[in-house]
């Protein structure tokens, strides 16, 4: 796959290797979405990784969703997913969207599912990426179908599955 991630850290985000982490995270989590085609595609696919401060994230919350106060994780998809399957091999790039994560969030949930930081932030690019695949949580069955992509593309990673204590 021809993907292509912009990472922008904030200080707060440790020295460790982000780029290898997000990298795998998005691409596990597109190999386990609708359009696994992508991973196969010679089309560049973009998006960009912000890791931010809470202070920055709930900025965003509040203009974007009108919830003024930081959560874990923002996704910005840049293309509607029903164009998603209609995408040819050929062409420009595609700029799939933005995730935003907040360190001390991230952090603090870390901490009370007694997780490292990077299993945590791995779990929140995949979220995030399938948000910008078109999925969503807002009703039940939705959630139960991105959580299945979540545990499917955080196996890929080796990384436990989140849900397994009845947590959402």
């Amino acid at each position: 796959m021809m993907l292509e991630i912009a990472i922008d850290a904030d200080a707060e985000w440790d020295s460790s290797s982000w780029d290898r982490l997000v990298r795998e995270a998005a691409e596990a989590a597109i190999a386990e979405s609708a359009f696994p085609q992508l991973t196969s595609s010679k089309r560049l696919i973009e998006l960009s990784v912000r890791l931010a401060g809470d202070s920055e994230v709930q900025a965003l919350n509040s203009t974007w969703r009108g919830k003024d106060t930081p959560t874990n994780v923002l996704s910005f998809p840049q293309i509607e997913a029903d164009a998603l399957g209609n995408i040819s091999a050929d062409g420009p790039e595609l700029m799939l969207g933005d995730i935003v994560l907040a360190h001390g969030v991230c952090e603090r949930e870390a901490q009370e599912r007694a997780i490292s930081l990077e299993a945590h932030a791995a779990h929140l690019v995949v979220h995030g990426t399938l948000q910008l695949l078109g999925y969503d949580h807002g009703d039940d069955a939705g959630a139960e179908a991105m959580e299945q992509r979540e545990v499917r593309a955080l196996a890929r990673l080796g990384i436990a599955d989140p849900y397994a204590d009845g947590e959402r």
